[in-house]
């Protein structure tokens, strides 16, 4: 779809002419050279988009248009808009300034610092100041008001947060009042549209009952946003999700080619995470979806110039301080796959969660012993064996790491299957579950023994006392 920018917008970083991109989370439009930084800086700083030659869900490209003209780029700079910044010394980038140091160097004080976001007085507890702020962000998405609650997001308000009090989510409000780009811009900081109120409803619920058509076909959108995403990345089709289809799985080209043993074994181990782990994993392959799609448009819009020789492609994911260092390692990994590799990576993520989501059994050890457990209410033994899942920041083993290396050019397939099957868990790792694993059903058999002993005796002590009472 066009888009219509007027010729009097300029990048919000350094006031350049002509902007062609725009950071979603932000709510500004930023030219090449400063969208080059704000690339090599992370999704979770600076979601990127291209204005013209990436597709925009319509309310999506209103929402961040409208936070453009009503001044959103005063909040990520609202110091610098004081005199005495100016005095001081402080001054935002301009056109003629190198990207490098001068540009990236103000890029990132402003969205990755916050240097000139303005500060609330410090609080002794800062949870306290959250949740204030959720609360004013609660109340404010029933209005159009998008820079207060861009405003509130900045200074840390919690999109998904649960309102003790209404019992309910930022995103119910916004949907019950039929606030579609409030909506938006919550999920962009993460609100989720599956979240049930006290009173079972979800924001999608409240749209539809009243009359937010469009509100709730968008909610529904955003909600398989991720699967949605994978799916289009290898076949170009997204699902219809007004008809029910909720899922898209692609195959491969190349049929001919059979799974190895290590990549079925790899399967099995992606089937066995936890979904707190699963969804880590198939958000960081979402991550690497937009890095290679982003990459694939920024090397097509560019005329091979200083810029591109100065600024190119981001080689991996950048670095995201809120996770341990071996998961970030592992999502770096990713950029290493091939297409086909990916691909099949891709699909083995969409396939299992389809199956997640419609709650399709898997018969393994760990689920029957799971069954069981449920079955005799041994909550403690539940947790206790959740506590044991591995971890899928061993991704980054050094036994991985080892195979990689001497893996040759011709054995591509074996290098993916060593990744993926020493990636979400390790051998060490595996031994210790797979232990665990069994010791559960020694200690599960020895209940059981127990119970039917008891019940037993409760059965004896029963017709002792039947018979007690016929004489």
């Amino acid at each position: 779809m066009s888009k219509r920018l007027r010729s009097s917008e300029m990048c919000a970083d350094c006031s350049g002419p002509d902007p062609s991109w725009a950071s979603v989370n932000r709510g500004t439009f930023i030219c090449d050279e400063c969208c080059s930084v704000h690339r090599s800086l992370g999704r979770h700083i600076s979601q990127v988009r291209h204005l013209k030659h990436t597709p925009w869900p319509p309310t999506l490209l209103q929402m961040v248009e409208t936070l453009y003209n009503n001044g959103a780029n005063s909040i990520w700079e609202h110091s610098l808009l004081d005199p005495a910044s100016i005095m001081s010394g402080r001054r935002k980038a301009n056109p003629q300034d190198k990207v490098h140091p001068n540009k990236a160097e103000f890029i990132r004080a402003k969205y990755q610092m916050l240097a000139f976001v303005h500060r609330l007085p410090c609080r002794d507890d800062d949870s306290v100041t959250a949740k204030d702020l959720s609360k004013q962000l609660h109340s404010s998405v029933r209005t159009g008001n998008l820079e207060t609650c861009l405003r509130l997001l900045s200074l840390g308000a919690q999109a998904n947060f649960f309102h003790p009090e209404k019992g309910n989510t930022p995103l119910h409000v916004a949907s019950k009042a039929g606030q579609i780009l409030q909506a938006e811009l919550l999920a962009v900081y993460g609100a989720d549209p599956g979240t049930q109120d006290s009173s079972g409803k979800t924001p999608v619920d409240y749209a539809r009952q009243g009359g937010h058509h469009e509100l709730a076909e968008r909610l529904v959108e955003i909600q398989y946003e991720l699967t949605d995403r994978l799916a289009f990345y290898l076949c170009g089709r997204k699902p219809d999700h007004k008809n029910g289809q909720h899922f898209i799985i692609p195959q491969m080209a190349d049929s001919s080619l059979d799974l190895s043993e290590l990549a079925k074994a790899a399967k099995k181990k992606l089937q066995s995470l936890s979904n707190h782990l699963f969804e880590e994993l198939a958000m960081d392959v979402y991550d690497e979806v937009d890095r290679r799609e982003t990459d694939a448009v920024w090397l097509a819009t560019q005329n091979h110039s200083t810029l591109v020789t100065e600024t190119t492609v981001v080689p991996f994911l950048p670095v995201n301080p809120e996770y341990s260092s071996t998961r970030n390692q592992g999502r770096q990994k990713l950029a290493r796959f091939n297409a086909h590799e990916f691909a099949t990576l891709v699909i083995d993520i969409l396939s299992d969660a389809k199956r997640r989501q419609q709650g399709s059994p898997l018969s393994s050890a760990k689920d029957n012993v799971e069954l069981i457990l449920k079955t005799i209410n041994n909550q403690h033994s539940i947790e206790s064996q959740d506590n044991d899942q591995p971890d899928y920041d061993s991704v980054a083993s050094d036994e991985d790491t080892d195979l990689e290396a001497t893996a040759s050019k011709a054995n591509r397939q074996k290098s993916l299957d060593s990744d993926l099957s020493d990636g979400p868990v390790t051998v060490q790792e595996f031994m210790e579950v797979k232990n665990a694993l069994v010791a559960s059903e020694a200690k599960i058999q020895q209940l059981m023994k127990v119970n039917n002993n008891l019940s037993d005796e409760l059965r004896i002590m029963q017709k002792k006392l039947l018979g007690k009472d016929a004489n």
